[in-house]
């Protein structure tokens, strides 16, 4: 496919090679960077504080989500959050492609999510292009402290993942997953 008259953005959430470096994307990720600032930067007195700056922020936010700072993500306009979702201190996620998160999902301390890689070829890595692919994480999921979700990733509902897992293939529906690389080890 020809894509010379595709922006950089349209390339990065077609997860097709784009450069990252595009003036337009470094903009973008420099708004996500102040307005994740001001929110790590909030006081627990200041919540509605706190909301208005996530709604400014996130593509979609449901209902009573909560996060704890710090948090830290690329873009914030990529990330799509349901209803009642927690995260705990020090989550981030790389949204360089869409991060749709269901209803009543909980994060542990020190979740990681990215959407970002690299290519493998040195040849092609050298210059400067990166790729992303999208994450989808249902309802009801329980996310363990450490735990590392990769490009391209799904988790289906009523899932747990694992502390310290490292999630490189999709994960289905009810079941209890951990390790590095994470597998199922329980059907609930």
């Amino acid at each position: 496919m020809n894509n010379t008259s595709q922006t950089e953005r349209e390339k990065m959430l077609a997860g097709e090679l784009y450069f990252a470096n595009d003036p337009d994307l470094m903009l973008a990720r420099q708004r996500a960077s102040k307005q994740t600032r001001l929110y790590n930067n909030t006081t627990e007195e200041q919540l509605e504080n706190r909301q208005e700056i996530l709604l400014e922020l996130f593509g979609k936010m449901g209902n009573n989500v909560q996060i704890n700072p710090p948090f830290y993500c690329d873009y914030g306009c990529y990330i799509k959050l349901g209803n009642n979702v927690y995260m705990n201190y020090n989550c981030m996620i790389l949204d360089c492609n869409w991060v749709e998160i269901g209803d009543n999902v909980l994060f542990a301390p020190n979740v990681q999510i990215y959407t970002a890689y690299h290519p493998v070829e040195p040849e092609i890595r050298l210059t400067g292009n990166e790729l992303a692919a999208p994450i989808k994480i249902g309802h009801n999921v329980w996310i363990g402290g450490g735990a590392i979700i990769c490009p391209g990733v799904e988790i289906g509902n009523n899932t747990t993942i694992g502390a310290g897992s490292v999630v490189v293939n999709n994960i289905p529906e009810r079941v209890v997953a951990v390790g590095n690389p994470c597998r199922v080890i329980r059907t609930l």
